[in-house]
């Protein structure tokens, strides 16, 4: 739901609680003054009631706040990851791929497909392999220094060194 929405329905909860808040203070204000025995201003119950109707309404008001903030607020704007391109030396040899076992290739293959570069979740979906064994699949083409994997924020782009 966008924030928009919820700052509505916020506010619109918020109003009927205030409705029920007048409603039941009203209620409890007659039940007080037919069973106080007392003067109306010196009932105790009368000072309860105050104070259960004012903290009420706080409350009623920090979610009227909170509504106009969420009305207000901008919405997070999505946030679209460019892919990184990141100018890698180039070596002048091509991949050798009779050393490469087929599934290893199948990731190669995808990263020249992308310009060398490429976040490592969008290897999972293009690979169609799960998370488990592209990183596998990606530690082993670490180890014969074929590719490298950098770290940016909570996921990995992966550059082929050989480009």
């Amino acid at each position: 739901m966008r924030n928009r929405n919820v700052g509505w329905l916020i506010l619109g909860i918020a109003a009927i609680v205030v409705i029920i808040i007048f409603l039941f203070n009203s209620a409890l204000k007659d039940i007080a003054f037919s069973t106080c025995s007392m003067e109306t201003a010196l009932c105790p119950m009368n000072k309860t009631m105050s104070q259960q109707t004012y903290l009420s309404l706080t409350i009623a008001g920090i979610l009227v706040i909170i509504g106009l903030f969420l009305i207000f607020s901008k919405e997070h704007e999505k946030i679209v990851l460019k892919k990184i391109k990141e100018k890698v030396e180039v070596k002048g040899k091509p991949i050798n791929y009779s050393n490469l076992d087929k599934e290893e290739k199948i990731i190669v293959k995808a990263l020249e497909n992308a310009e060398g570069t490429m976040f490592q979740s969008d290897l999972v979906e293009k690979s169609g392999f799960d998370k488990v064994k592209v990183t596998r699949i990606l530690d082993r083409l670490e180890g014969k220094q074929i590719i490298e994997r950098k770290r940016r924020g909570m996921t990995n782009v992966v550059v082929l060194k050989n480009r």
